[in-house]
């Protein structure tokens, strides 16, 4: 009777995918200064390389595994140190351009106290995914315990968790019932995001590997925990004088940061009550005849549409008047600040609407009378989003910041709509929604045009405040407009030479992504030196920063809208 062993780990140590994040980390590593790589660059590196190990140990279990061991996106591998380091390197990466800043005084103390806060937090959510991840090996598979790199991994997790602990303890002068509590705070976010994870596989079974649910629920509890911190200050503000909300919790929010958080934090919490309001009426009214079925239907949407309004027009007003001072509504101080400049504002609106509706229109007509493949149809969008956001980026900032809320939202809209299938927009929503996807989509949930949108959006919203990269904001629109559009284009008419044997992605389709995005920075800075920025970034990490970008856009088998983003951003940062 034969064993089986676990295969060598060693033997796919550095695949393309890795090789690129690695490279990315230590480049974000060697610019750090030399005060910050002990107390924050060492505890990333240790949880890249227990990232790294616990990546390879799980991509060879599920190989040789008959059953996957979470149901995770077909065709794309596990994703774990992708996921793992990207959102705490993209705070890292702003914590040492605020630095910059701060060294000027054009930033304020709090601000570094916050972020730092932040970037704990998210380290600290990685760890205990990755902690969880580990002993679902090692339950499920327990042939695997005798695995070196799962042991590697879980010996760097733990060196990076008692640096963390003391990066903690030693940041400022507090009492221990404030470290207990700041402890408590970061290690929150990982236990919320290991409960939310397992909550988004179970919900929606093959729609995302490991490393994208990671990213996504790992960004979302950040986003709740920074809700929930502004709540609390507010609470105690007017509760007590506790001493226990120390000024590193506090920082300067805008009206509009305001406004899109509550909205998409109202519509994500929107479907819980929802569901049970709707199991208690389906259990009062319980009836098995067909002739009712459509009245049922109606009643539903009734139900929908009514606790739609009290929620998004009743509480999360209510919510965002609480933690800032509004004077007016929320609503109708969106309405002002429209209005504030009509002939710009609402002509830039105008031409949203006009733009969208036509390409839609003719898309959609060659989408369903025409062979074109749905992945060089959905570059069509990413055109669409250049000429859309560059225009409003560089005359209506603030605008587009609001204008991306407000998209979001109705994208979350459409999406629970289209999900609960709400008579009657449910299934038409769902038909012409599956005429832009791909294999990265299911019917469970949709996910490219989240992505993409968010992919332009956060770089935008990350830089408001202090920003001496003139071309951060723009990191999104350029890597996925251009770049992504470019090489997908390029790629799939010109391509011989492909990156891997099993890949579809072709050398000269990389090259002539990285090239236009360069020729675009090129002409995007001649804009904006005319006028009047001051250009801060030089070629050589501009060029650095398009090429690691390109690369991993060519070696990943991740959603790359989610990843490449950041990617740029963190590195223009830089």
């Amino acid at each position: 009777m034969s064993t089986t062993t676990p295969p060598s780990s060693s033997s796919s140590f550095l695949n393309g995918e890795r090789a690129v994040v690695l490279f990315f980390i230590a480049h974000i590593l060697f610019s750090l200064p030399f005060s910050l790589l002990l107390s924050h660059g060492l505890p990333l590196s240790l949880l890249t390389l227990a990232a790294s190990f616990l990546e390879i140990t799980y991509d060879a279990a599920a190989a040789a595994s008959s059953s996957s061991l979470f149901s995770t996106r077909r065709g794309a591998s596990s994703g774990i140190l992708l996921g793992a380091v990207t959102l705490p390197a993209l705070l890292l990466s702003k914590f040492t351009q605020l630095s910059r800043g701060f060294s000027l005084a054009q930033v304020n103390l709090q601000e570094i106290q916050y972020l730092t806060l932040q970037y704990w937090a998210s380290s600290a959510t990685s760890f205990v995914v990755l902690v969880f991840l580990s002993f679902v090996l090692l339950r499920r598979a327990p042939l695997w315990r005798k695995d070196w790199g799962l042991g590697f991994g879980l010996c760097f997790l733990f060196l990076q968790a008692s640096l963390c602990f003391l990066a903690l303890a030693s940041t400022s002068s507090q009492s221990s019932l404030q470290l207990v509590l700041k402890l408590s705070w970061v290690f929150g976010h990982g236990l919320a995001a290991v409960m939310l994870i397992q909550h988004f596989l179970r919900t929606f079974p093959s729609c995302a590997s490991i490393g994208e649910a990671l990213l996504v629920t790992a960004g979302i509890v950040l986003y709740f925990g920074d809700m929930l911190l502004l709540t609390v200050m507010k609470l105690c503000g007017l509760l007590m004088s506790s001493d226990l909300v120390t000024a590193e919790y506090e920082t300067s929010r805008s009206e509009i940061g305001i406004i899109i958080q509550g909205l998409l934090l109202g519509l994500l919490l929107y479907p819980i009550p929802f569901k049970y309001i709707l199991r208690v009426w389906e259990w009062s009214t319980n009836t098995g005849s067909a002739d009712s079925r459509r009245y049922n239907e109606i009643r539903r949407s009734v139900i929908f549409i009514s606790l739609f309004v009290l929620v998004m027009v009743g509480i999360v007003p209510l919510w965002m008047q609480f933690v800032h001072e509004f004077h007016v509504h929320p609503i109708l101080w969106v309405l002002s600040f429209v209005l504030s400049e009509p002939s710009k504002r609402l002509s830039l609106c105008i031409y949203w609407v006009c733009v969208i509706c036509l390409s839609v229109l003719y898309v959609y007509d060659i989408s369903k009378n025409s062979r074109v493949e749905r992945i060089l149809l959905r570059k069509y969008y990413h055109l669409l989003a250049v000429l859309m956001f560059v225009p409003a980026l560089i005359l209506q900032p603030e605008f587009l910041n609001l204008g991306f809320g407000a998209a979001l939202a109705v994208f979350l809209m459409l999406e629970i709509i289209r999900i609960w299938r709400i008579w009657p927009l449910g299934q038409p929503i769902h038909q012409f929604m599956n005429a832009f996807t791909d294999h990265r989509d299911s019917d469970f949930l949709i996910v490219s045009h989240f992505s993409l949108l968010l992919g332009c959006a956060l770089p935008i919203w990350m830089s408001s405040g202090y920003n001496d990269r003139p071309l951060a904001p723009f990191a999104g629109i350029l890597s996925l407009g251009i770049g992504d559009t470019m090489a997908s284009l390029i790629g799939h008419k010109y391509g011989v030479l492909r990156w891997s044997k099993t890949g579809k992605k072709t050398i000269e389709g990389t090259a002539a992504g990285i090239t236009s995005v360069l020729a675009s920075c090129w002409l995007l800075l001649l804009l904006l030196a005319s006028s009047g920025y001051f250009f801060t970034q030089h070629w050589f990490s501009l060029l650095l920063a398009v090429t690691v970008s390109g690369l991993l856009e060519a070696y990943t088998a991740q959603l790359d809208n989610a990843f490449i983003p950041l990617i740029f951003y963190s590195l223009l940062c830089l």
